[in-house]
């Protein structure tokens, strides 16, 4: 029996590092609201934590259209015996609030483990991945600096850059600039690399379409493919996920980039991150991609490694709630209107 917990706030939680770390309320809320979906995937005898059993079971009545039974809230945890706990991401400040509602801390790991995690999270192993993959029909540069002058410098030569903190949840922490360096944009960067360390600096890309790739790290050295991800943004911001079984979506991707190669990128990754998670890291993880534009405008290419997202995803959400659904394919939405946020699934 396993506990099962939906932690959104878990990169700003992980960029915080702190026990006791405090989302903001938006965060709180969307946990708050969307807490009963790790029911979507829970096993028989599993349990999912939430903060109001009654308006979880509704909600996910409303999406399934069948009921799932078997939410627990903080006070009901010392009654089950979990043999395991599966969160959205590991951070310290999950770690500590499970360990007060009475969780087992030999179920999650140590700190030390945490803080192997989140090293992993760095965006420089991002980095990393992305070199390892660049072969014909890709594209994709970053590098990692805490000198401001050398940003400075290239931005004066014409170039256009996108810069990232080193942890940083979707939509934060990525700053676009061009022309000269202002004041706001050197503030901010001498704040993260004060907090950080450093930031990493990538080209700006002429970007056509966000996808994912989707895995799972059994910590032995060996990851699993799980599907694709077809998702969208608005400002840098998730805001849904097209359902459709993995035929469809490799269809829909090989309007623009080869599936030989998508698969070759595929097994790459799976190697690399097979040797780096190794005694470090076992659960669900996804890589961000994208498709660029080529700079003559004749055809595209792929950018194999936007991110590396070291928990669990809306795009495995996707993937399991597309075995839920008997017509495909389909847009799985998350909307916030008053300040209440929903999950729904609509017609494309």
């Amino acid at each position: 029996m396993k506990l099962l917990v939906f932690n959104p706030e878990h990169d700003l939680a992980l960029a915080a590092n702190l026990s006791n770390f405090t989302a903001p309320h938006a965060g709180r809320q969307l946990r708050t609201d969307l807490g009963y979906i790790p029911a979507i995937w829970a096993a028989a005898d599993d349990r999912v934590l939430v903060e109001n059993v009654e308006d979880a079971e509704r909600r996910f009545l409303r999406l399934i259209r069948r009921p799932f039974g078997r939410y627990i809230d903080r006070d009901q945890i010392r009654r089950y015996d979990f043999s395991a706990v599966d969160v959205w991401g590991w951070d310290l400040a999950i770690r500590s609030s499970l360990l007060r509602w009475g969780v087992d801390a030999g179920l999650m790991p140590t700190v030390a483990q945490i803080d192997a995690i989140r090293q992993l999270s760095h965006r420089r192993y991002a980095m990393q991945l992305l070199n390892n993959l660049q072969m014909s029909g890709t594209i994709g540069d970053a590098c990692e600096t805490n000198q401001i002058e050398t940003i400075a410098d290239r931005l004066h030569s014409g170039e256009h850059l996108v810069v990232k903190a080193p942890w940083s949840s979707s939509g934060r922490g990525v700053r676009f600039m061009d022309g000269i360096m202002n004041i706001y944009d050197s503030g901010w960067l001498r704040h993260v690399i004060e907090k950080q360390g450093s930031v990493m600096v990538e080209p700006y890309y002429n970007k056509v379409k966000d996808f994912g790739m989707e895995f799972f790290s059994d910590g032995r050295g060996a990851v699993s493919y799980v599907g694709l991800s077809l998702f969208q943004t608005s400002n840098g911001a998730y805001t849904g996920n097209i359902l459709a079984d993995e035929e469809e979506k490799e269809a829909m991707i090989s309007r623009y980039i080869p599936v030989d190669l998508l698969k070759t990128v595929q097994g790459k990754i799976c190697d690399f991150m097979g040797v780096l998670l190794k005694d470090r890291y076992v659960g669900a993880f996804g890589i961000d991609m994208m498709v660029v534009r080529r700079e003559d405008g004749d055809g595209f290419l792929l950018h194999p490694c936007v991110e590396i997202n070291l928990r669990r995803t809306m795009g495995h959400v996707a993937i399991s709630l597309t075995e839920h659904c008997s017509a495909l394919p389909r847009l799985m939405k998350i909307e916030c209107n008053s300040n209440i946020y929903k999950l729904r699934i609509n017609d494309l």
